[in-house]
């Protein structure tokens, strides 16, 4: 073979090399060009949560403390469970019994998600007493202010359609000062910062 075919058969092949590399694996060894493993889907609770409500009504033992944090996840705020009359009524049925069992360290927390049950019922005498009730308790939670809240504003407007104007005025005062407890405990809680009539509205379904 002559010194231009040795030549040309040589850059052939070296071409040939290059090619499979570039378009070939990457070298064991490298990341790169591998794709990321698939995105595991975000944990729902939702669904989980109601099995353990379901199973803890049918008798299987729950702890005040797991009570408490079940009933937080459910009650959390925009959640479906305000829609779902059964839930809500089964969630009363396992705050109800859990405060029974008598512990302190867990109370004022059951007592005020059975408050935020009855409020969104629009049973607000009760809710007033067992938030009144978990207030006393533990007076540094800023979500039982911030349900106070509501509850006096909406005896606020309550006495204004009345046209007891004095009565509406001392109601919607105890609100605002309520509001701005939440909001003093909790600044950075975005809920806590909203207009007080807005959130009233959107319970109305107005």
């Amino acid at each position: 073979m002559t010194y231009p075919a040795i030549m040309t058969a040589w850059l052939a092949l070296a071409f040939l090399v290059g090619t499979i590399g570039c378009g070939g694996p990457p070298p064991v060894g490298t990341f790169e060009n591998i794709p990321p493993p698939p995105a595991t889907s975000p944990v729902t609770y939702g669904r989980a949560d109601q099995v353990i409500l379901k199973e803890a009504l049918e008798g299987k033992p729950l702890s005040p403390g797991e009570v408490a944090d079940l009933s937080d996840r459910l009650l959390t705020e925009g959640s479906s469970t305000f829609h779902n009359e059964e839930t809500m009524a089964r969630l009363d049925m396992l705050l109800n019994k859990s405060l029974k069992n008598g512990n302190p360290q867990h109370q004022a927390k059951l007592m005020r998600n059975l408050g935020i049950i009855h409020y969104h019922q629009k049973k607000y005498n009760l809710a007033r007493q067992e938030l009144q009730r978990s207030n006393e308790i533990n007076p540094r939670d800023a979500r039982t202010h911030f349900y106070l809240a509501r509850l006096y504003a909406q005896r606020g407007e309550y006495y204004q359609r009345l046209g007891k104007r004095k009565k509406s005025r001392g109601q919607l005062k105890l609100a605002a000062t309520e509001l701005g407890l939440a909001r003093k405990l909790e600044p950075s809680n975005s809920l806590y910062k909203q207009d007080l009539k807005q959130i009233l509205r959107h319970d109305q379904g107005k």
